[in-house]
């Protein structure tokens, strides 16, 4: 394979593949017109998440035969909801041809940029990645058509998948998506369960009527949920603004979930919803107690892979020979994106996922994934908090992040590397040069999920939390605000004041629908 260098100077053995270059040149705003014949039906049942047939033009080049599905868990019932046919959608070109690829790409998935009025969050998460040195997927903007009638403009992400492995790693190495089978990891994972088959009290009642219905699929229990003290629906009857704390049940009771997946509050310490196995904690040696990592396996694994994995969790919990079951400088560099951007919905937050898993000689590390509900968009309306966002908070249930600050050492690793991320990292220009790409698409995309003045003011809210985040960490960084949640708590008068910005203009899982 070739050799090239990445962005931290490092070098990564991988294959120049074909699609870089062309779908993926972010320095414009490509075209796919998907033509199908019975377009209409298959959106009426896209939530089926059955492939059907179409053909797909990409900035001119014709490819027939190929399979498109909708995707997506929480999201697909929101679309439904809110009443639109703009579903996030999976192209597989190998899926009836196992030799047909789009210039060496297996799979690309065109997400339709829901929850996020910026419509630029995802793209400029996985920007600031790949420049930082992480092995991200590649994205860039595409303007859709169906039969040559104008639909939308999404992002087009590369699938995490072969032709990821083969342009990073020459193909070698186990890649998996580990997921609690609560919360999907995609097609026939966790389909049982679904975010919005939990229906928080008014998530039907209507015009202040206090009917209480509630649906806990997963245990296969209805339970009434309290309207609240006036009587209306909570949240106006919107989505569920789902911030990790779950609604309180009658007499305080929890939820009988699924076995292996726990409660807790906000991503603290000891929270979270899921299994020991997506927090990547070790458990013991049987394969079968890592359920949602190895069936969730994005390559074709044996018994040897399997023990191998469970071999380099075990001393990762143990924070035993870290460099050898590590990639510890991807690693650092995936937290300090991660942790900069403020995603709650997420490994480090409270439903445990979205992310990739690569190990390679038992070497572990993380890939980043699903960013649409980043810039505090996941835990609610709360800018102070989102914008102070502690970057030295130890979870100490999730080893793959709390190794960072089991000697001082790595701590001052990630500290040294965060610096370089706020040095080098140009926010604004990549914010500034996405906006002047897309306003003009964005404009006359008939069914985005905002109007073009909420993505105005999205662009700018996003803007503003990205220099007062910057402001936060730097003070962090060098002592003058406190880096931890219990530290923020005794002194909150050093943080940064974000009053100024409403993290639900950067969209919401609340407010979706401004100019359907």
């Amino acid at each position: 394979g070739l050799v090239y260098v990445k962005a931290n100077g490092g070098e990564s053995t991988g294959q120049t593949m074909g699609y870089e270059s062309r779908l993926f040149d972010t320095s414009r705003v490509h075209t796919i017109d998907i033509v199908m014949d019975d377009w209409d039906s298959f959106i009426e049942n896209c939530e089926s998440e059955e492939y059907s047939a179409c053909a797909v033009v990409i900035d001119g080049e014709s490819y027939k035969n190929v399979a498109i599905r909708a995707k997506g868990n929480t999201s697909l019932s929101s679309v439904r909801s809110l009443g639109s046919s703009r579903y996030s959608f999976k192209v597989e070109f190998d899926h009836y041809d196992d030799t047909k690829t789009y210039h060496g790409l297996d799979k690309l998935n065109l997400n339709n940029l829901i929850f996020d009025n910026t419509m630029m969050k995802d793209y400029l998460t996985y920007r600031m990645m790949a420049e930082f040195g992480v092995d991200a997927p590649l994205c860039s903007f595409v303007y859709i058509t169906v039969n040559g009638e104008d639909f939308g403009l999404y992002l087009a992400v590369e699938g995490v998948e072969d032709a990821f492995l083969e342009r990073n790693y020459s193909g070698t190495g186990e890649l998996y998506k580990p997921d609690s089978m609560s919360f999907g990891g995609g097609r026939g994972n966790g389909k049982g369960f679904n975010m919005d088959d939990v229906e928080f009290y008014g998530s039907e009642a209507q015009n202040g009527t206090t009917e209480t219905s509630t649906e806990l699929t997963a245990s296969g229990q209805s339970r009434p949920m309290p309207p609240d003290t006036n009587g209306a629906a909570v949240n106006g009857g919107q989505q569920p603004d789902f911030s990790g704390e779950m609604p309180e049940l009658p007499d305080g009771e929890m939820p009988t979930m699924p076995e292996g997946v726990t409660f807790g509050g906000n991503g603290e310490p000891g929270g979270g919803m899921g299994g020991e196995d997506v927090k990547l904690q070790y458990i013991d040696d049987d394969p079968d107690s890592y359920a949602n990592i190895f069936d969730n396996a994005k390559t074709d694994i044996s018994e040897a892979d399997e023990q191998r994995l469970i071999a380099s969790l075990k001393k990762l919990s143990a924070d035993e020979d870290l460099e050898d079951v590590l990639d510890t400088d991807e690693v650092l560099r995936y937290f300090v994106v991660h942790n900069f951007v403020v995603n709650g919905d997420s490994y480090t937050g409270s439903m445990i996922h979205n992310y990739y898993l690569y190990e390679q000689d038992g070497k572990l590390s993380m890939l980043p994934w699903d960013y649409n509900l980043a810039f505090g968009g996941f835990q609610g309306n709360d800018a102070e908090s989102a914008v102070n966002d502690p970057i030295d908070d130890v979870l100490s249930d999730r080893p793959m992040q709390a190794w960072i600050f089991s000697s001082e050492e790595y701590t001052a690793l990630y500290h040294e590397y965060y610096e370089e991320f706020l040095q080098s990292a140009d926010i604004d220009g990549l914010i500034d040069e996405a906006y002047s790409l897309i306003a003009p698409y964005v404009e006359k995309d008939p069914t985005k999920f905002c109007t073009y003045d909420e993505f105005e003011t999205g662009v700018q809210t996003l803007k503003n939390f990205c220099y007062l985040r910057a402001q936060s960490v730097t003070g962090q960084l060098d002592g003058s605000i406190p880096s931890t949640s219990e530290a923020q708590k005794e002194n909150s008068e050093s943080l940064v004041d974000a009053s100024a910005i409403t993290i639900s203009d950067m969209g919401s899982m609340g407010n979706t629908m401004g100019g359907k």
